[in-house]
């Protein structure tokens, strides 16, 4: 089989993927529908109050992320999927129901909002963590990266159909496809087979809530990775505001909107299968994915008509799923397995914690000064990331002159980090808990994050 697809060879793996594409695409169907609904509906274009929805929406993982970690780490990750996946249906179901109703205020969004992001933050870290019990360490970053493929795959048809959808009967109905859709995963964590997983190493002692801060208090590469993915993840990815502002301004109805998302996915698509050719995820990739965002989203920023701005999206996807595929896939194959679950919850927290800090802003200035101006800040955000990231990877040594060579500039793979007690490059399951492995691979993008990114 492939490089770029050997995680298939694995069934409980093949299940999970077939369950998280059909899932996935009723996930950005429900993320367009929720946008367009409060931006048209309950509102008057009001971009601000679509940033507040969002705020709800991602703030809980990062309110509740030493729980939520803790809870990944310590229970049976497979049943609680089954939970938070049933409940996340259960809630799109009572959306839609309230919607076709006609009885959906704003305020009552809002607390929907929240309840699906409560639900998210325990179901992110536990579904993120689940992959790595499915295939074995050496295909961990390909599985990670193929999980990104399906995400951003179903971004492709999710929106446009959404879009479709919207004009023809309504947004309502949008909330009901996707909750039937959550039956295609719940299918899967059914047939996978419980003795082909691979088996979790355990926490020694209490398994304590703050190991997981403490760990990656000890890992600077960490350190960097997080705070580039947090500008990244709090000012640049509210594509909702972005395209659905940018729709509007263009004269775009909704199935404008959705196809900008689907526009968006193939670039994203693209970068997540590259990733899933990478043997091993490089911390440089995702220093050089931030750059390419800032210059994609500068350059999306001026775009005098519909089709050339949807054009830049494809590059725009591109650089951002180059970088967050690689920055998960990085940190899951750095990370000891006893403490995965903690630090991966620390990572969607502040993947997805961001937007509470970033959305209100960037809906604020969308609403007040155009959606051009509040891309160039997103925009901005990266670079701020770039730059971080780039000196880091200068001042730590990782950056280097070859003798032979005197302008090549090669990042030196081999240094060892200042880690706990060894380096993040060379990690066994066996001695997990001391050292980390070669630079092997990441989700979500703007979606609802309640899927298997």
């Amino acid at each position: 089989m492939s490089a770029m697809f050997r995680s298939f060879s694995v069934f409980n793996y093949r299940v999970w993927f077939i369950g998280a594409l059909v899932s996935n695409i009723g996930a950005w169907m429900q993320a367009t529908a929720l946008s367009w609904v409060v931006l048209t509906e309950l509102t008057d274009n009001n971009a601000a109050a679509m940033g507040v929805t969002m705020a709800l929406q991602f703030g809980p993982p990062l309110v509740l992320v030493g729980v939520t970690g803790w809870v990944a780490d310590r229970f049976d990750r497979r049943r609680l999927l089954m939970l938070t996946q049933g409940s996340l249906m259960i809630l799109g179901l009572a959306i839609g129901i309230l919607i076709l109703t006609g009885v959906m205020t704003l305020p009552l969004m809002f607390g929907f909002a929240l309840a699906l992001g409560v639900v998210a933050a325990f179901d992110n870290p536990s579904r993120q963590a689940f992959v790595s019990d499915l295939v074995s360490r050496e295909n961990a970053s390909n599985a990670v990266a193929l999980n990104a493929a399906s995400f951003n795959g179903a971004r492709m048809i999710g929106p446009a159909v959404a879009g479709l959808v919207i004009v023809a009967v309504g947004t309502g109905w949008v909330f009901l496809v996707n909750a039937v859709t959550f039956l295609a995963m719940i299918a899967a964590l059914v047939l996978i087979r419980g003795k082909e997983l691979v088996p979790r190493a355990k926490a020694s002692g209490a398994a304590r809530l703050a190991d997981g801060f403490r760990y990656v208090g000890k890992r600077p590469d960490l350190m960097v990775t997080f705070a580039m993915v947090f500008l990244v993840g709090a000012f640049g990815m509210n594509f909702p505001i972005y395209a659905s502002t940018m729709a509007i301004e263009f004269g775009q109805d909704a199935d404008g909107f959705g196809l900008l998302s689907s526009i968006l996915a193939i670039g994203s698509l693209t970068g997540a299968l590259l990733a899933a050719r990478r043997d091993r995820a490089r911390i440089r990739v995702v220093i050089a994915g931030t750059l390419l965002f800032a210059v994609a989203a500068t350059i999306s920023a001026f775009m005098p008509t519909y089709w050339a701005y949807a054009a830049t999206l494809m590059f725009t996807g591109f650089a951002v799923v180059t970088m967050l595929t690689t920055a998960n896939g990085y940190v899951q194959t750095t990370t000891p397995p006893a403490l995965r679950g903690r630090v991966l919850a620390l990572y969607m927290a502040i993947l997805m914690g961001g937007t509470p800090v970033g959305a209100p802003i960037v809906g604020w200035v969308a609403a007040q000064y155009g959606p051009r101006v509040a891309i160039l800040v997103g925009a901005a955000a990266a670079l701020v990331a770039f730059g971080i990231g780039a000196t880091w990877l200068i001042s730590s040594g990782r950056l280097r002159r070859h003798d032979e060579s005197r302008f090549r500039l090669t990042i030196d793979e081999t240094r060892p980090l200042a880690v706990v007690d060894a380096a993040p490059e060379d990690f066994s399951d066996e001695a997990a808990s001391t050292m980390p492995i070669p630079l092997p691979q990441d989700g979500r993008l703007a979606g609802s994050g309640s899927r298997a990114n």
